[in-house]
This record gives C-alpha cells, sequence and structure tokens, in this order.
C-alpha cells in the first residue's frame, strides 16, 4: 500500500507544471489579446516588438519547469551563436520535447520571443494555443499532395513585410520517429530506397517541401540554417534497443537525465536552390544526423555512447532567466482567480477564446 502510494505520488510530479502552464493561458491570451486591440492602429512591427516580449514571459516560464524544476543536463556539440540571428531550425523529431528543445537553445541566445514553428495542420484545433500560435507567426500546414506551398509563402512575405524576426523551426521527418510504430519507419526506408537514397537508421526520409519554401521566400532575410540533432538519454532498453523518446509528461516527471543537442550552423550560400538539389542536400544533412545517432546509440564501444563526437559544454540554465517569469504569471492569474469577477473572467477566456480561436482558424488558416 505504502509503496503504491509512493509510486503513484511520484508519478504525478508533472501535475503541478502542467497546471501552472496550462492554467496560465487565459491570463497570457487576455494580456497578448488587449495587445492585440490597443495594436490595431500600429505598424505591425509594433505589435510584433511586445508579442515577442510576451512570448519570451511566457515561454520563460515553460522552461522553469522544463530545465530548473526537472533538473535536466543540457549537452551542447558543435556551433551555437551567442547572437540572435534569423534563422531557420531543422531538426530530428521524435516527441513534443522537441518543441521544448528548440526554446532551450533560443533562450540561450536571446531569442525565445522569435520562435515560431511550422506546425502539422490539426494542431491548430488545440485551444487557445492553436490560434496564438498562428497569431505568433507559425504556419500550419498539410501533408503531401494537399500542401500549400502559396500559402506558406504569403505568410513568410507577410512576416519579413514586418520584420518579424526569424527563429522558424521545421521537423522534416513530417512525423516523429516512434520504435513502437515500426511500419512507419519500414514504409520511410523503402520510399528512400525506392528512390535511390541513403536508408536511414534512427531517423525518418526527410520531406523537402516546407524547408525548400521557407528557405527559398526568405533567403535574403536569413542569417543561416541551422541544422539540430537531438537525443534524449534513457531512451534504450535493457536489450540495446532504442525505445519512445519521453513525452512532455515523463520529461517532467524527471525521467530523462540528459538531453544532448548537436548544432551544425549552415551558410545559406551552401544550401542548393532548385527543389531537387535541395531534396538531396536535404538527405545528406539527415544522414549525418543518422550517423550521429548510430554513434550515440550502437557504437561499438560502449564509453562513446550516449554521447555525440567531439566538444561539448554542460549548459545550465539560471533561474533568472526563468523564475521572474513564473512569478509573474502566476501571481496574475492567482490575483485573478482570487475574485468571483476574476474567476468568470477566466472561465470565459477558457471558453469564448477557444470558440473565437476555432472559429478563426478554420476562416483564416
Amino acid at each position: 500500500m505504502l509503496l503504491s502510494l509512493v509510486l503513484h505520488t511520484y508519478s504525478m510530479r508533472y501535475v503541478l507544471p502542467a497546471a501552472v502552464m496550462m492554467g496560465t493561458a487565459p491570463t497570457y491570451v487576455l494580456a497578448w489579446g488587449a495587445w492585440r486591440l490597443l495594436s490595431a492602429v500600429l505598424p505591425a512591427r509594433f505589435y510584433r516588438e511586445v508579442d515577442d516580449r510576451l512570448y519570451t514571459i511566457y515561454q520563460s516560464m515553460v522552461l522553469f519547469f522544463f530545465e530548473n524544476y526537472t533538473g535536466v543536463q543540457v549537452i551542447i556539440y558543435g556551433d551555437l551563436p551567442k547572437n540572435k540571428e534569423n534563422v531557420i531550425y531543422l531538426s530530428n523529431h521524435q516527441c513534443t520535447v522537441d518543441w521544448i528543445i528548440a526554446d532551450m537553445l533560443a533562450i540561450r541566445q536571446n531569442a525565445l520571443g522569435h520562435v515560431r514553428y511550422v506546425l502539422k495542420d490539426g494542431l491548430k484545433w488545440l485551444p487557445l494555443y492553436g490560434w496564438y500560435f498562428s497569431q505568433h507567426g507559425g504556419v500550419y500546414v498539410k501533408r503531401s499532395a494537399n500542401f500549400n506551398e502559396k500559402e506558406m509563402r504569403e505568410k513568410l512575405r507577410a512576416q519579413m513585410k514586418a520584420e518579424t524576426p526569424m527563429y522558424l523551426v521545421i521537423f522534416p521527418e513530417g512525423t516523429r520517429y516512434n520504435p513502437e510504430i515500426p511500419k512507419v519507419i519500414a514504409d520511410s526506408q523503402s520510399f528512400a530506397e525506392k528512390e535511390g537514397l541513403a536508408v536511414l537508421k534512427h531517423v525518418l526520409t526527410p520531406r523537402v517541401k516546407a524547408t525548400h519554401v521557407a528557405i527559398g521566400t526568405m533567403k535574403d532575410y536569413l542569417d543561416a540554417v541551422y541544422d539540430v540533432t537531438v537525443a534524449y538519454e534513457g531512451t534504450v532498453d535493457h536489450k540495446g534497443q532504442r525505445k519512445l523518446a519521453p513525452s512532455m509528461t515523463e520529461f517532467l516527471c524527471k525521467e530523462c537525465p540528459r538531453v544532448h543537442i548537436f548544432i551544425d550552423r549552415i551558410e545559406l550560400k551552401d544550401i542548393p536552390e532548385e527543389q531537387m538539389y535541395m531534396r538531396r542536400w536535404l538527405h545528406e544533412r539527415f544522414e549525418i544526423k543518422d550517423k550521429l545517432l548510430i554513434e550515440f546509440y550502437d557504437a561499438k564501444d560502449s564509453k562513446r555512447r550516449n554521447k555525440f563526437p567531439g566538444k561539448s559544454v554542460h549548459s545550465k540554465l539560471s533561474l533568472k532567466k526563468t523564475l521572474p517569469s513564473l512569478l509573474f504569471l502566476g501571481g496574475l492569474t492567482a490575483s485573478m482567480l482570487l475574485t468571483e469577477s476574476g474567476r468568470k473572467l477566466y472561465v470565459k477566456t477558457w471558453i469564448y477564446g477557444t470558440l473565437i480561436g476555432c472559429l478563426w482558424v478554420s476562416i483564416k488558416p
């Protein structure tokens, strides 16, 4: 009985972070909505500047839980510039925590507010968040034949016209690499073999469309492309086989001791412009990722496993960058919930904010 209670308490360690992160969402949306209305008559760049600051506050709070609260060690390899840049961030995709990894790197460059995502179309229906991500500069895309290049180009051009700082996150695989769904991996490998491309073991065959549109549209606006490879320690079973990467819940339960991040900064001049050649280039980049992950998971020398080759830095995030945001948003939300009128506004924000958001994204994708 006591053991069951201990195990239950252990598994509930994600409840407080989840409650705070989701619980402050209406407060955040209200603050953002007020600024959206006030800035309606101002040039777009003024809206973006404050929106980026607001986004920094919320995501800093998120990172308090994913880094400071969990105590995860962030190990960085390769080239991460100290200064903020306009970039496209290309990464392998294993789990929802991959979104947070982009934040982890961006905050170390003081560019957290600039993070925007290319997202699967279905995510636009997320309550509050789905609508807000599109307003913050995120781009929702459909897969394969339904991918709308023109729509994506127009959204990116609008961002450039507004002089929006860009830290655009793309997961070219299009879906997560999941060892528990071998059919997806097998289909990806069969497609690569059919197309005469190298068969990949630890990543899926990348899709080029979103990357090609993003780089082609913003090539004169960008400073570089960040090619990022992520590995979560502890994702190998007792037989040495790779297992599922941690979910956000598992990560918040402190089930991932270390996350390893390899960054390769690529100049735009080194990337071919034509889609056919960019497709080959992108696949070659994923071959490099695959070799890094083979070294991480499968190196014959056990001492070389659970790390990438080359020099690394254990990067610890200061509480000064995260705790003030937690106290600010938490305090603002608590003060709202202390009054009856505040509680009513809070509930209405969840309900009507979700409905308005869904209506907005259905009319204006």
